[in-house]
Order: structure tokens, then C-alpha cells, then sequence
């Protein structure tokens, strides 16, 4: 790979379901000659393939994979790769239109499908010998499976932008039918060798097949992870996300279109918060190796291309200031033990337990006998969790309920009363706040509500937060031009 100027630049599934719009702001635009290179594109699969081929990330309707660990039978799975195939040549015919270009993706999509049958099946047939597990297998299994959806959308998009006169290369990091191992530094540099990105637009897989098994630790977040590590091994100047929305200072459903502020610049620590929160910008992981990499992250809207987003840097802000609020329904795992005073070990047990059911803790309080953990997790998660603490704490008494957690998040929030303001605003607005949090770094100050507030308190936090606030100048002038 010849060393440039470049920029990668990774592309969201509901986006790519766009990809034709994309065509003419993120792809193409304004742009021609040389302008259309020096960026390397790391693409998800289209929208909702990724659920039929795993589990649906939402209602956790089983898909492909989730069907064949719990297999009575083949037609359950089998249904489901073929309706994934079903799928994905919906997906391609509504992006392509010439008759030589379906019929490269229809064979495509049609070899991998089979391909991934063929491999199910003799793993079926291997495992009714004793010697061999299934569960074994199961985790390269959903790599596998995974990998097809991010294949299918780069080759796709690489025949769009060939046919529209763009030099694209398709980059397939899947290992599909690879029979050699590698790290995924070595996958990176392999699938990369010989490409110039001074004449060629590489079109990648999010997702990399590798030693290291991304899936084992991000499970769904490995395309960050991806773009991440191909913008600090390329020495990228920039890494940039594009997403079908501007990262704002709130869900504007909540708070009304007009009233939300983008961003436009904030800091790794934030992006952290926000992370927490389940309002990923980029996953912990891989906002860690752009940080220690020193490549900045933008992020932008990919069907808004005049405007440069928000920029994410290590940089401090010279005024303190609420930049985001954002909400998230959350579990209380609480354990009263009357005799936990001055009683070591307590902690470790709930964490050991809550590691054990991997569940994701967003906040945690405790006094004299009372630790309280505010879980992101299913009640069915929890209340497992909650016997286990029954078995080893046969005194303690064990409560769990659903709550929501809304966040003030910003680079400083110091001297600005963000505690005082917000339980004033959240009162006048006559939702009752159960807990509050704010730790002296000063990045974040934690409101806990019920679960059917958590809405209404969004919006309270950012009409006294933030839309209180005096618009600075240039701001101002912007959002009036919007």
C-alpha cells in the first residue's frame, strides 16, 4: 500500500441500506479525478441483515445462528439461511441496476449462502460423534456467519462505485475459504498489500477473520474495532464515521428538531460517557487504539456532506459546558446485608456474579450496608444474577427493578451547579428522581428515574441544560442557516 494522505472512513448498516443516496454525497458528490481517492471505507452489511443471520440485536428474535445452537431439527436454521439469501438479493437489486452486475451479486451471494450450508452441515454431521462438541464450535460459527453480511454489502458497493466510473477494489478480510492464519494486524496488511490509494477506493469488510476472534470480545461492535485498527495501522490523518444522523446534544425525537445542537467538537472522554450509556459514537476499544494511535475521529452525517460533523480528539474545552443528555433504561440490582459494616468481600461477589451472567454495569452507589448496581441487562439476566447473590447471601435481602438513568455529559462541567440545576428542572417537571450521581471528575452527572420517565426527563435536563443556554455566535448563525 502506498503511504498518502488518506482517511478511513467507516459506514453504519442503516446507512448502507442508502448506499445509492451515498453515491451522491459520500462517494462521489462534487468530487472527480484524483478528489475521489486517498479514503478507505470500512462498510457494515446492509440494514437487518446482520439480525437475520445472528439474532435480532433488539427483540433478540433468533436469526441463522441463534437457530442452529439450539437446533431440534435442520428446518429451523435452514429456513433462515435461505431466507437471509432472500435477503440480501432484495438488498443488492434495489442498489444495482445493470443486468451484469446482478448477476455477479445474485452468484455471490448464492456461493456463500451455500457455502455457509455445506459447513453447517458437515459441522452437524461431525459433531453426532461423541468426541466432538458443538458448543465447542459455536463461536467461530457466528464469526462465520457474521462475516458473509459485511462481504456481501462491500462487493455490492464496489460493483455500484466500478460502474459509476470510481476505481473501488473489494477488500474481503472475512478468511473466507482461507486456509492460512493471522493476527488481525497481518489480516490488515495482507488484505491492504498492493493497494494505491492515491488511484484505487478500498471497499472493505467491517468484519476480519483473525487469531485474535474479535467476535470472542466485541461480539456486534468488531466493524469499529476494524476501522479503528486499519486507521492507526495505515496512519490514517483522520478516522471518520459516518452515521445517518449529526451526533447532537440529544435524540431530537425527544426534544424537538430545532432545539438539538450538534456537537461539532468534543473528546475521547466524552465519547467514553456516551459509550457507557449505550449511545456509542465508537466502542471504548476502538476510541482507545485512535487515541493511542494520535489519529482524531470524526463524526459525521453521511447524507449531509457540506457540513464537517462533530470533531472527537483528546483536546479540553476552554469553557466548561453540558454538551449531551441522553437516557437509558436500567435495572437496579440492590443487596441490603444488615451485617455488611466494615465487612470485606461483598463487592467482589456481586462483581464476580455479575461478570459470571455477563451483564453490562452502567452506575454503582453504596453506603454502610447497601450496594446498589445499575445493570443494562435483561430482568431474566438479573434476577439469575439476584438468586446466585440469594445462595451465597442466604441474610441478605435481594431487590431488582427497572429504572431509567438520564445523563448531563460534557468535557467540564465544573461550577456550572449541573447537580442543583437538574434536580430543580427534573422537579418543575414532576418526575421524581429516586438517586443522583456526579463523581469529581466532572464529566458526567447521573439522574436516576422510573423507567417511564426516562423520556420526559431527557427532555427536561436539555431545555435547562442546554437550551438555556445563549447560542455562541457562530452557532447561532449555523443553526438559523439550518
Amino acid at each position: 500500500m502506498t503511504t498518502a494522505e488518506h482517511t478511513v472512513e467507516k459506514i453504519g448498516g442503516t446507512s448502507m441500506s442508502r448506499v445509492r443516496e451515498l453515491l451522491d454525497t459520500l462517494f462521489i458528490g462534487d468530487r472527480s479525478g484524483d478528489a475521489l481517492y486517498n479514503r478507505v471505507f470500512v462498510v457494515s452489511a446492509f440494514g437487518g441483515i446482520t439480525n437475520l443471520l445472528l439474532e435480532h440485536k433488539k427483540s433478540g428474535t433468533p436469526g441463522v445462528y441463534a437457530l442452529f445452537a439450539n437446533a431440534d431439527d435442520d428446518h429451523g436454521w435452514l429456513d433462515a439461511l435461505t431466507e437471509v439469501g432472500r435477503a440480501m438479493g432484495k438488498a443488492h437489486h434495489e442498489v444495482l441496476e445493470h443486468a451484469g452486475d446482478l448477476n455477479m451479486a445474485d452468484e455471490f451471494v448464492r456461493e456463500r449462502i451455500e457455502g455457509a450450508r455445506s459447513c453447517l452441515f458437515d459441522l452437524q454431521r461431525l459433531c453426532s460423534y461423541g468426541h466432538f462438541r458443538l458448543s465447542d464450535h459455536m463461536l467461530v460459527i457466528r464469526e462465520l456467519l457474521s462475516g458473509l453480511g459485511e462481504a456481501h454489502s462491500a462487493f455490492v458497493t464496489t460493483l455500484l462505485l466500478q460502474r459509476a466510473g470510481v476505481n473501488a477494489r473489494f477488500i474481503d478480510l472475512s478468511g473466507w475459504r482461507d486456509d492460512t492464519e493471522h493476527s488481525l494486524s497481518e489480516r490488515i496488511a495482507s488484505g491492504l498489500e498492493g493497494v494505491d490509494l492515491a488511484r484505487e477506493m478500498p471497499i472493505v469488510t467491517g468484519y476480519v477473520q483473525c487469531t485474535e476472534g474479535l467476535m470472542r470480545e466485541f461480539d456486534r461492535g468488531y466493524s469499529e474495532v476494524t476501522f479503528a485498527n486499519i486507521a492507526a495501522q495505515t496512519s490514517a490523518c483522520e478516522a471518520i464515521i459516518h452515521k445517518e444522523f449529526h451526533l447532537s446534544s440529544a435524540d431530537p425525537k425527544l426534544v424537538g428538531e430545532g432545539k438539538v445542537r450538534k456537537l461539532g467538537h468534543t473528546n475521547y472522554d466524552v465519547a467514553d460517557q456516551l459509550s457507557n450509556m449505550g449511545m456509542e459514537a465508537i466502542h471504548p476499544k476502538a476510541a482507545k487504539t485512535l487515541r493511542q494511535a494520535d489519529v482524531a475521529l470524526r463524526v459525521t452525517n453521511a447524507f449531509d456532506p457540506g457540513d464537517p460533523g462533530t470533531l472527537i480528539d483528546d483536546q479540553p474545552t476552554k469553557t466548561p459546558d453540558v454538551e449531551i443528555v441522553t437516557g437509558l433504561k436500567v435495572v437496579a440490582l440492590e443487596l441490603f446485608e444488615q451485617d455488611m459494616v466494615g465487612v470485606k468481600g461483598y463487592d467482589a461477589a456481586i462483581l464476580e456474579a455479575l461478570r459470571r451472567h455477563n451483564v453490562w454495569i452502567i452506575s454503582k452507589t453504596s453506603n454502610a450496608n447497601t450496594i446498589t448496581h445499575y445493570i443494562h441487562a435483561s430482568l431474566k439476566a438479573v434476577r439469575r444474577v439476584a438468586r446466585d447473590l440469594e445462595e451465597h447471601y442466604p441474610a441478605a435481602e435481594v431487590n431488582v427493578r427497572t429504572l431509567s438513568i438520564v445523563s448531563a455529559i460534557g468535557r467540564d462541567l465544573s461550577g456550572l451547579r449541573v447537580l442543583g440545576r437538574g434536580l430543580n428542572a427534573l422537579e418543575e417537571a414532576g418526575l421524581g428522581v429516586i438517586a443522583a450521581h456526579q463523581t469529581p471528575r466532572n464529566v458526567d452527572v447521573q439522574f436516576v428515574l422510573g423507567s417511564q420517565d426516562m423520556d420526559k426527563g431527557v427532555a427536561a435536563l436539555h431545555s435547562a441544560l442546554i437550551e438555556a443556554r445563549p447560542l455562541a455566535p457562530a452557532a447561532e448563525a449555523e443553526q438559523k442557516a439550518a
